[in-house]
């Protein structure tokens, strides 16, 4: 399984390569997935991340076509799921650009990024009930969280195919776009990410990760944490500088 990852300004962008397969990912494909992610989560230069897939697909999900692997299947998801949690953990803001398609484990992919944008030829699916399997890669945290209890439900126990409109219908797509455009088009959301404040970014990502395990009191107190660290940063004080010269502010992280 190959994982390119390509470094330009601030913006790192992850591709599944294995187009043959439509970018299924085998057990060692999630072990280095893990490991790419972690490796970003860990660079201060790498200021925000696009995962795509190559060949107009996104990731069809694991690599079943070995039937069921013989491997503990705790041992086997353990592997699986710690790319899952460094997708979760990743600091930066992450954008899914989504062709063709992203079932099973590729749709719980592209959910655990922080903004999807897919073209029309995309399809998400949870398959996993096709298969006599529930659901994993953190789907079923990030469903109900993303479009309500029952629908999840519908979506994981039926597991019907939606398009990429029907998707964004239900609140898992932020923008809809032709497929020759999807890569211009989510580059450019990346990169309005990658030259925002990276504290402020990686702050407002955890709260509203958090939001949800979170009672409004303690939410509060995180904000006011929060706040403290981003006004004693010098983006706060690049931003209001910018601000009085009605120029645009260049962040640095600090």
């Amino acid at each position: 399984m190959s994982i390119v990852v390509e470094r330009d300004a601030g913006l790192v962008r992850v591709t599944l390569d294995r187009p043959e397969r439509r970018n299924a990912l085998t057990v060692d494909g999630f072990v280095e997935l893990g490991r790419v992610l972690t490796q970003i989560a860990a660079t201060p230069t790498d200021r925000a991340v696009l995962i795509t897939g190559a060949g107009g697909s996104f990731c069809s999900g694991a690599d079943l076509s070995g039937g069921v692997p013989q491997e503990s299947p705790l041992r086997l998801m353990g592997w699986i799921h710690d790319a899952a949690r460094a997708l979760h953990r990743l600091p930066q803001p992450c954008v899914a650009a989504v062709d063709g398609p992203a079932f099973g484990a590729g749709m719980s992919l592209a959910l655990g990024c922080d903004l999807v944008v897919a073209s029309t030829s995309a399809t998400f699916c949870q398959v996993f009930v096709k298969r006599g399997l529930s659901p994993d890669f953190g789907s079923t945290w990030l469903l109900p969280r993303l479009v309500g209890l029952h629908t999840a439900k519908r979506l994981a126990m039926l597991g019907d195919t939606v398009t990429a409109e029907q998707a964004r219908n239900l609140g898992l797509v932020a923008e809809v776009t032709a497929p020759e455009d999807l890569l211009r088009t989510a580059t450019g959301t990346a990169r309005r990410l990658a030259d925002g404040p990276p504290l402020a970014l990686a702050l407002t990502k955890r709260l509203l990760n958090a939001s949800f395990s979170t009672g409004f009191d303690d939410a509060l107190d995180a904000e006011a944490a929060a706040s403290a660290a981003n006004t004693a940063s010098e983006d706060v004080a690049e931003a209001f500088a910018a601000f009085a010269a009605k120029r645009p502010a260049v962040f640095r992280g600090r």
